[in-house]
C-alpha cells in the first residue's frame, strides 16, 4: 500500500498511527466564521473562487516524477495506449483570503477510456498518507483501477502540502537521519531518552517553521477538502466521484461534512474511525497491529515454523528479539547493524499485506540463528525516510521547486498535516499515564505507538480539532469498504465513520481479510462491490461480507 510508510520503531509506527489519527478540522472554528453551512462564503462574497473556478488546466504528457514526489521514470502509456496527462491547479493558499497568494496543486489523469455517451465524469482518488503523492501512485496502481476507466477519467493529486503542490520540507535528509540515529524512538530509561525524543520532535518542528513557516498554517484536511471541491468544477462535475484509501477516508468524510449536498458515487476503503482523538487512535492501532501479528503467529504455526509451538510464544519470542537488538543491535553482511527499530520496522511493514509474510517467517527465523539480513533488507524495502531541504517562498507558487532534493517529503508532509489537523499537545507525562494500557493492547507495538504521540511537540502551528467532524446529514451514500485483519485502520473504524457519516449515508460492506485495505487485496467479491457501485450506482446489500482467498503457503 502507498500509505505504509515505515520509519523507525515511533515514527514508523507513527506513519500507521498517525495515519489513521491525523485528525482533520472539527466542529466550525474561526477559520469557519462567516461561512455557510458547506464551509464556503456567499456567493456574492468570493468573486476570487469565481475567478479561480474558472482557471482552465493546462494538460500536458507527465514527466518522471520529481524527486520530493518519490522520483522513478515518466509513467508509461496505459496498455491502449493512453498517455498519462498532467497539470497544475491555482487554489487560495489561505482559503480565508482567496484573492491573496494562491498555491500550484499538482494534478494527474488517465482519460476514460469508454464511449463519451458512457462516461460520468472524472473519478478522484486519495491513497493516503497523509503525505503520499497521487501524482506518483495513480500510475503505479492504475491496472487495479482499469475497469473503472471505462466510465471516469482517473484524476489524482498531490494534497497541498505534499510533493510538487508546495512540498513542506524540515530537516534535510542527512540532518534527519544523523539525528534520529541518535534517538531511541521507544524510551525506556525514564529520563534522558525521553527527552531526546522531545528534543528531536521540537527540532524537527523547527526546521519546518523554518523551511516552510508560510505554507505550514494552510496544509491541513479541510483546505484540502475545499481544494478537492474546486478540482470538482474545474473538471466539470456537478458531483465529486470519489476513492479515498486509508487517510484518502478522513479527507473523504471531511469533503462530505462541508458539501454533503455536492457527494456524487463515492467509495472509503481502509476507514479511519472518526471518533478517536491521537491518543486514543494509537491505542486502536496496538490492538490492531497485535492482532494482525497474532493472525500471522497463526499462520506460522500452521506452516510448521521453528518460532514457537503456539501464537503466544510467537509474540513472545517477537518481544525478546526486539527487546535484544534494542540493547545489543546484530551485525549484518553488508557492514550495517540491526536493531530493534529496524525489528519492528520489517514486523509492521510486512503486515500491511499478507503477501510479506513468507518472507517476515523466513526472516524472524533466521535471526534466531543469528542471521539479521533478511530482516534488514525487508525495513529497507518497505521503509521510507523523508526530508527535504526547502526554502521560503515570498510570492505564488506554480506547484514546482527547483531546490536540489534527494528523495520525497512524504514523512514531512505527513507530520505537517498530522499537527496541523490535530490539537492534540502530549507531553511524556501523558504518555507514561497512558503506556500500561498500550502494554496490555500489545506488548509489541505498543511503546512505539504511545511515544509517536509526541511527534507534534513544539509545532508551530495550532491544530484545528481532537478529531475530524464528518456528518454528513443529506448526502447520498457512501460505500465503506472495513477489513477486519486491518492493522493501520482496525475494522472497527468503519462502523464508527458509519454512525458519524449519518443514516443512510454511511453504508458498510465487510472484508474478512488480512492486511491493510481490502480493495488492492484483488478480492473479486471486494473489486465486484466497488465497481458495481461506482460504474452502475447499485449498494450491495446491508450487512455484506466478503470471505478473502486462501493463506499464502510458507516457505
Amino acid at each position: 500500500m502507498p500509505t505504509a510508510r515505515l520509519i523507525s520503531t515511533a515514527a514508523l509506527l507513527s506513519t500507521a498511527t498517525l495515519l489513521s489519527c491525523s485528525l482533520a478540522a472539527c466542529a466550525p472554528t474561526e477559520r469557519d466564521a462567516g461561512r455557510g453551512a458547506d464551509g464556503t462564503a456567499a456567493a456574492s462574497d468570493r468573486p476570487d473562487e469565481n475567478r479561480l473556478r474558472q482557471q482552465t488546466l493546462d494538460w500536458r504528457d507527465c514527466p518522471a516524477p520529481s524527486p520530493v514526489q518519490g522520483g522513478g521514470e515518466a509513467p508509461a502509456p496505459l496498455p491502449d495506449g493512453t498517455r498519462w496527462q498532467c497539470a497544475t491547479m491555482r487554489a487560495p493558499l489561505d482559503w480565508e483570503k482567496p484573492g491573496g497568494k494562491t498555491i500550484g496543486i499538482a494534478l494527474i489523469r488517465a482519460r476514460s477510456s469508454g464511449d463519451a455517451d458512457d462516461r460520468l465524469g472524472s473519478l478522484l482518488f486519495n491513497f493516503g498518507g497523509p503525505g503520499g503523492s497521487g501524482v506518483a501512485a495513480l500510475p503505479a496502481f492504475a491496472t487495479d483501477y482499469e475497469e473503472l476507466r471505462t466510465r471516469y477519467d482517473l484524476v489524482s493529486f498531490d494534497p497541498r502540502g505534499v510533493g510538487d503542490s508546495r512540498g513542506v520540507r524540515c530537516l534535510d535528509p542527512e540532518a534527519a537521519e544523523e539525528a534520529e540515529e541518535k534517538v531511541d524512538q521507544a524510551p525506556d530509561d525514564g529520563g534522558d531518552e525521553s527527552d531526546a525524543l522531545v528534543e528531536l520532535n521540537e527540532l524537527i518542528a523547527a526546521a519546518c517553521e523554518k523551511n516552510s513557516g508560510d505554507v505550514l498554517p494552510y496544509v491541513g484536511t479541510t483546505e484540502a477538502a475545499r481544494d478537492l471541491d474546486l478540482m470538482r468544477q474545474i473538471l466539470g462535475d456537478e458531483k465529486l466521484h470519489y476513492f479515498g484509501i486509508s487517510y484518502g477516508t478522513q479527507l473523504g468524510g471531511v469533503y462530505a461534512h462541508l458539501f454533503p449536498e455536492r457527494v456524487g458515487r463515492a467509495v472509503l476503503d481502509g476507514v479511519v474511525d472518526p471518533t478517536q482523538d491521537m491518543m486514543e487512535g494509537a491505542l486502536g492501532q496496538a490492538a490492531g497491529f497485535q492482532l494482525a501479528f497474532e493472525h500471522f503467529a497463526r499462520w506460522c504455526v500452521e506452516q510448521r515454523c521453528t518460532l514457537g509451538e503456539d501464537v503466544e510464544a510467537i509474540v513472545e519470542t517477537a518481544v525478546d528479539i526486539e527487546a535484544e537488538l534494542d540493547d545489543t543491535p546484530l551485525a549484518t553482511s553488508d557492514g550495517g547493524e540491526l536493531d530493534g527499530d529496524e525489528v519492528i520496522s520489517a514486523i509492521t511493514g510486512s503486515l500491511y499485506s499478507q503477501s510479506f509474510w513468507p518472507a517476515l517467517l523466513v526472516g524472524l527465523e533466521a535471526v534466531t540463528g543469528g542471521d539479521g539480513d533478511v530482516l534488514a533488507e525487508l525495513a529497507e524495502v518497505l521503509g521510507q525516510h523523508g526530508g527535504g531541504d526547502g526554502t521560503e517562498d515570498d510570492g505564488d507558487d506554480d506547484g514546482t521547486d527547483d531546490d536540489p532534493v534527494d528523495r520525497s517529503n512524504e514523512n514531512d508532509a505527513f507530520r505537517a498535516i498530522t499537527c496541523d489537523d490535530s490539537s492534540d499537545r502530549y507531553t511524556v507525562a501523558d504518555v507514561e499515564r497512558r503506556m500500561p494500557e498500550f502494554l496490555e493492547a500489545s506488548p509489541l507495538f505498543g511503546p512505539g505507538l504511545a511515544w509517536s504521540a509526541l511527534s507534534c511537540a513544539g509545532w508551530p502551528v495550532p491544530g484545528e480539532a481532537r478529531h475530524p467532524e464528518v456528518s454528513a446529514p443529506g448526502a447520498a451514500p457512501i460505500l465503506l469498504v472495513g477489513n477486519t485483519g486491518d492493522p493501520a485502520t482496525p475494522y472497527e473504524g468503519a462502523a464508527r465513520m458509519a454512525e458519524a457519516l449519518g443514516e443512510d449515508v454511511g453504508f458498510e460492506l465487510t472484508y474478512r481479510g488480512e492486511g491493510h485495505g481490502a480493495f488492492d487485496s484483488g478480492n473479486p467479491c471486494v473489486r465486484d462491490a466497488v465497481h458495481t457501485y461506482l460504474l452502475d450506482g447499485r449498494l450491495p446489500k446491508r450487512g455484506a461480507v466478503c470471505e478473502p482467498a486462501p493463506l499464502p503457503e510458507g516457505k
